[in-house]
């Protein structure tokens, strides 16, 4: 049973997980496939795990969780290497075991009475979003799921070119993953660097063009969920309050202990009580968005 006072026990586990396979990809981004039964089993769409990247540096680094599977007792990482810590990790090969605290974090709660999701993700909050898609593939509800990601690096999957029709773009704008391909999922990228096959602008714009390609009995069953950069989830939120439908966002903060004891990750949200500084780790981090970005959903 859930403790009340401390409803994160017995959701976070202490494991040592093998490293299984390693896939690189340009621009230092690399997945990582990771042998965490504990994990999976408990892992949801926006939840974390605090790795130990090396056991020569002490702080653990926070990554999203792309996939997890229960029964093959794994999930993935992507990560891009941003200083020492993630230069370490990117040079463990399979067979490595590495010290992990996990999952962590409340993930997305989508109603299901908006199955109409538009999943916008943005660098290094793409793998949430293939998660969340994922999870929608795998539910019982009739979900019709799009997802739009923005990114200014080569995106790190395998790319195809679309066969799936989305007539709210235009039609050279067909380049899609193939991994979202294969499940039967609308996607689109959006880029400044040329990418082909890309929409030209960003992720913002193009969720933008969605929306407004709507009527409004399909907008009543229409929400949205993102994550990636703070500017960006802003963008989404006044998106989201222009067109008057909710949304969810999975915040990225810098964290040390990312179980909720130094309230180093901290942000300020609005409640039903008044404004409340929050853990971005254990208390999100997704939050509404009308508690993060009050301001975008006035009228």
């Amino acid at each position: 049973m859930t403790d009340p006072v401390r409803p994160h026990r017995g959701t976070i586990f202490v494991e040592d997980v093998e490293v299984l396979s390693v896939r690189t990809y340009p621009e230092q981004q690399f997945v990582f496939r990771l042998l965490a039964p504990k994990c999976a089993s408990h892992a949801t769409a926006g939840s974390f795990i605090h790795l130990r990247c090396d056991a020569a540096i002490p702080m653990r680094r926070p990554l999203s969780i792309m996939r997890a599977d229960a029964g093959g007792g794994w999930i993935e990482v992507m990560f891009k290497i941003v200083g020492e810590g993630l230069h370490a990790l990117s040079r463990k090969t399979a067979g490595d075991v590495l010290s992990s605290i996990g999952p962590i974090g409340r993930g997305f709660t989508p109603p299901p009475d908006r199955p109409r999701a538009l999943l916008i993700g943005g660098g290094v909050g793409i793998p949430p979003m293939v998660f969340l898609a994922e999870t929608f593939r795998n539910d019982a509800v009739d979900w019709q799921p799009t997802v739009l990601m923005g990114s200014e690096l080569p995106f790190p999957f395998e790319l195809a070119e679309s066969s799936i029709a989305c007539d709210w773009v235009d039609g050279d704008v067909n380049r899609t993953i193939a991994l979202l391909e294969g499940w039967h999922v609308p996607t689109r990228l959006a880029s400044l660097s040329d990418f082909a096959g890309t929409y030209r602008g960003y992720v913002t714009a193009l969720a933008d063009r969605y929306l407004r390609a709507l009527p409004p009995a399909d907008l009543e069953l229409t929400q949205v969920l993102a994550c990636g950069p703070t500017a960006m989830l802003e963008a989404v939120a006044r998106l989201a309050g222009r067109y008057g439908v909710p949304c969810q966002v999975s915040l990225e903060e810098y964290m040390a202990c990312a179980v909720g004891g130094c309230a180093g990750c901290t942000v300020l949200v609005e409640t039903r009580a008044g404004p409340a500084m929050k853990r971005v780790c254990v208390d999100g981090p997704v939050f509404d968005a009308r508690q993060v970005f009050a301001q975008a959903f006035v009228n």
